[in-house]
């Protein structure tokens, strides 16, 4: 699987995403700047790391949606390349447009930091493959703005497409309806707070995340 870390001035978790890529798949992520106007060819996976890009300035992620990078990203997904967005790769996605809704300010306007519970609430998208749906997994988070939020009328559509992957047990930080990660409609974008890439290997104190990268792994090996 080729894949790609989209990087971008502030962002701190390329590196954890690139080595959880290098461990899952066996090779190495190409590291695309933020700068660039294409991602590289034959590419098979688009992932947008956490961090705080670009100090997160005016609203996270808001101004990492306007890169030039971000035209190549919208046109794979176009194409049905998938795209991961984790932390404030999601809030980048949303403000991109890619995904509805928006992360806003914590409930309580406290950094959250810790191990969180989390419900598969669809395990037949390409980046849920590797769980059940109903299974219950525990992935950390570490945000200030992880609170999802949309009108109504956006978050009945989110449920009854199915286009919650995963929901928190429990409260986190505020976001409507308990939702930690959506899909886009073709199911080919996801964007989530919790951090998969944190939970690939022992050493991180358990593995759920690791069988997020391990579907993808399968699901885009698949022939056509």
């Amino acid at each position: 699987m080729k894949s790609a870390v989209i990087v971008f001035p502030g962002s701190n978790c390329d590196r954890d995403m690139a080595e959880a890529l290098k461990l899952v798949t066996g090779r190495a992520p190409e590291m695309v700047w933020h700068r660039e106007t294409s991602l590289p060819d034959g590419i098979d996976l688009v992932t947008i790391p956490g961090g705080f890009s670009y100090g997160d300035y005016l609203r996270s992620g808001s101004m990492a949606a306007q890169s030039p990078v971000m035209r190549a990203v919208r046109e794979a997904a176009d194409r049905g390349v998938p795209v991961l967005g984790v932390c404030n790769g999601f809030q980048v996605l949303t403000e991109a447009r890619l995904l509805p809704g928006a992360l806003m300010r914590n409930a309580g306007i406290a950094f959250v930091c810790r191990d969180v519970a989390l419900r598969v609430e669809n395990s037949q998208s390409v980046f849920t493959s590797g769980y059940d749906s109903g299974e219950e997994v525990v992935i950390p988070v570490a945000h200030h703005d992880g609170n999802y939020q949309a009108d109504a009328e956006t978050l009945d559509r989110l449920e009854g497409e199915g286009r919650v992957a995963f929901r928190y047990l429990g409260q986190c930080n505020g976001s409507a309806r308990d939702i930690a990660g959506i899909l886009n409609p073709a199911g080919n974008v996801l964007g989530m707070m919790p951090h998969p890439e944190r939970a690939v290997e022992s050493a991180h104190g358990r593995t759920d995340g690791r069988r997020l990268f391990e579907g993808l792994l399968e699901a885009v090996s698949q022939p056509a």
